[in-house]
């Protein structure tokens, strides 16, 4: 027995459930801490003016701001972030 494959031949899509609110809420917060890193990044990375401990501090306040918006997810930032940042950190202010 054969799919349906349609006029196009492809086999079309199985229907997927709406999102739940609480899941666009979600993907919503995912965006904005995304966003919200790349900017830190981006300054740390560009701005010649910043000092090591200006950036260091800007580093925990957006740590801070992610778990706020993800308590109980530090494992994750841990993961995620912070070897970003720490890679970051050794390639603008040359630490070894």
């Amino acid at each position: 027995m054969q799919k349906d494959m349609g006029a196009t031949g492809v086999t079309p899509d199985p229907v997927k459930p709406l999102p739940t609110p609480e899941a666009l809420e979600e993907q919503r917060l995912i965006r904005r801490m995304q966003m919200m890193m790349n900017m830190v990044m981006q300054v740390i990375a560009q701005d010649s003016t910043l000092t090591i401990d200006d950036a260091s501090q800007m580093i925990a306040d957006a740590r801070s701001a992610a778990l706020a918006m993800f308590p109980g997810k530090e494992l994750a930032y841990d993961l995620i972030w912070k070897p970003r940042f720490q890679r970051l950190m050794r390639e603008r202010f040359l630490i070894m």
